[in-house]
């Protein structure tokens, strides 16, 4: 690699590519924050057929598209290849597949750039969301990264000092209420449809039981989602709005105190929500009111940055080589389960 050619920080063009599940995105940012593209392929069609994410299916759709993408964010932020001087890639934690995927293409460019590969933690990431919306106001915070396949609660100290203090042991939020969205039909992503159904029910209607609400500051949806099942075996006819509501509800009371509660514990005066599930209208009502009754300030980025996209994957990646002196790598290898807990 010629670093000669490397510009300085604040003018650094990054490309950040993710493909850690379902989502083909590429994007450009100019200096870690100035985002020049960023382009997002849902593959939701796709896997509506199945329920849910078809690993083989969702791998074959990357590498059909990742190609495009690339060139297409390339013409949006007006960038020939030549001023492409970093490459940001999510490494894990994801499906083994689609990783793979968006990781060779993103080496066969830093190889024929000769500029540094950068792999990027799929969960550090989210949290740069919060950089990239409102870049003066940074750690020390508690993250609550809630989606479809994670959920846990970080402390940031520092961009680059995570420590996870509380998560799920068993399903993720997002994966609990695509989980019962499907039961009642609402079909693949059921997320979104139900917070919009919820809105014409009655969250009292069904007395949900809040798992380990009490009890430290892990999580599990597994009973509650047994609970729903349960439920609708025996009570088929109660109305869908409310059992959406009834449901969204539990959902958002466990997060909110359990975000809170930790919030407490680590004398922080801010939490930030990051993630598919940070766009739920019900959380981004009551965990304010619930924070703000303890002092503690909420922010939630633009739904935008908060699903899986590469404007957050390029943010992390500038602020690993830039910041961090990490001097990045072609022997990157996917860690699908990899940890945030001590990340750097």
């Amino acid at each position: 690699m010629d670093r000669s050619r490397i510009t300085d920080p604040p003018t650094m063009i990054a490309l950040g590519i993710e493909t850690s599940c379902d989502e083909t995105a590429v994007a450009i940012l100019r200096g870690g924050d100035e985002i020049l593209a960023n382009l997002v392929y849902s593959q939701t069609d796709l896997h509506a057929r199945y329920g849910g994410v078809m690993p083989e299916a969702a791998s074959r759709d990357h590498l059909r598209k990742l190609p495009s993408l690339v060139a297409e964010a390339l013409a949006t932020a007006g960038i020939g290849w030549d001023g492409i001087e970093l490459v940001g890639v999510t490494y894990g934690p994801g499906l083994v597949g689609p990783l793979l995927v968006g990781m060779s293409h993103a080496a066969g460019i830093a190889v024929a750039r000769d500029v540094p590969l950068i792999g990027v933690n799929h969960l550090a990431a989210h949290l740069f969301a919060q950089r990239l919306s409102e870049p003066a106001a940074g750690p020390p915070f508690l993250g609550l990264v809630a989606s479809g396949g994670h959920t846990l609660l970080v402390r940031v100290r520092q961009w680059g000092d995570y420590k996870v203090v509380g998560g799920t042991r068993d399903d993720a939020a997002g994966e609990a209420l695509d989980k019962v969205g499907r039961l009642v039909g609402l079909g693949y992503p059921a997320g979104p449809r139900m917070d919009e159904l919820a809105r014409q029910g009655d969250p009292t209607a069904v007395a949900f039981p809040r798992p380990m609400i009490g009890s430290g500051l892990d999580m599990s949806f597994a009973g509650l989602k047994t609970a729903a099942v349960y439920w609708l075996r025996d009570h088929p006819s109660t109305p869908v709005p409310d059992l959406c509501a009834s449901y969204l509800e539990a959902v958002v009371d466990v997060l909110a105190e359990k975000a809170v509660q930790a919030a407490r514990r680590l004398e922080l005066t801010r939490i930030v929500v990051v993630g598919g599930v940070a766009a739920n209208r019900r959380l981004r009502e009551v965990l304010p009111l619930r924070a703000g009754e303890r002092g503690i300030e909420v922010a939630f980025p633009p739904p935008a940055l908060c699903t899986d996209n590469a404007a957050i994957v390029a943010a992390c990646a500038h602020h690993r080589f830039t910041a961090l002196g990490c001097p990045g790598s072609l022997t990157l290898v996917p860690d699908p389960n990899l940890s945030l807990d001590g990340w750097v």
